[in-house]
């Protein structure tokens, strides 16, 4: 027999299952919002940057930062070469802590090698200028972290005196978050090394 707390519990059974309903579909469409939302912000992450004719990376515009992975790993190897070697009395501190944000501590342990040998003291004492006049940079892009070797060409000033000479360096490249402006191509050096340094002089530029 049918009574009015019958129809009582149909109603709040129906009304359970409602607002069961509601919140499923609530939280899954909440799910499902915060999914593409990382989808989309990681995408964004991947194209978020774009590389001019000169290897510079310029923020906020589209493109597929994988596609010019080379050319950024050349000028990031470029930029650090330069900030490394390219000194003189007035830019020498600037330049070096530039260098040093593009590389890890093995970066860090050939500068203090050099200050403890007294590299950039002379270049005080003897107002040395250091330029860099080439570079050539081989990197192994096969697998990361990516192996690269670099000949550096540079000469020093000595007034009257110009003596060049020629430094091979070698390390690995691996990949990191960018930080403009301190590290704008996201790469890190590792590994660090100047293996080979000979003198020009004799030979024709």
């Amino acid at each position: 027999m049918k009574t009015p707390y019958t129809h009582i519990y149909n109603v709040l059974r129906l009304n359970r299952f409602i607002v069961l309903s509601v919140i499923i579909i609530a939280f899954s469409s909440s799910m499902i919002s915060i999914y593409q939302v990382r989808k989309v912000y990681q995408e964004m992450l991947d194209k978020a940057f774009a590389i001019d004719s000169n290897g510079m990376v310029i923020p906020l515009k589209l493109t597929d930062k994988k596609e010019h992975l080379v050319v950024e790993s050349l000028s990031h190897l470029d930029l650090f070469h330069r900030y490394f070697y390219d000194l003189n009395t007035s830019n020498y501190e600037s330049n070096l802590e530039k260098a040093l944000w593009l590389g890890n501590q093995s970066v860090d342990e050939v500068y203090r090698q050099k200050r403890e040998d007294g590299v950039y003291n002379r270049l005080l004492q003897y107002a040395l200028v250091q330029k860099v006049t080439r570079l050539d940079s081989k990197i192994d892009m096969t697998k990361a972290p990516y192996a690269f070797k670099t000949k550096v060409h540079f000469e020093i000033n000595r007034g009257s005196i110009i003596d060049r000479y020629e430094l091979v360096t070698s390390g690995e490249l691996i990949r990191v978050d960018r930080h403009f402006p301190r590290n704008p191509h996201g790469l890190l050096i590792t590994n660090y090394f100047e293996n080979s340094l000979k003198k020009l002089n004799d030979e024709p530029r």
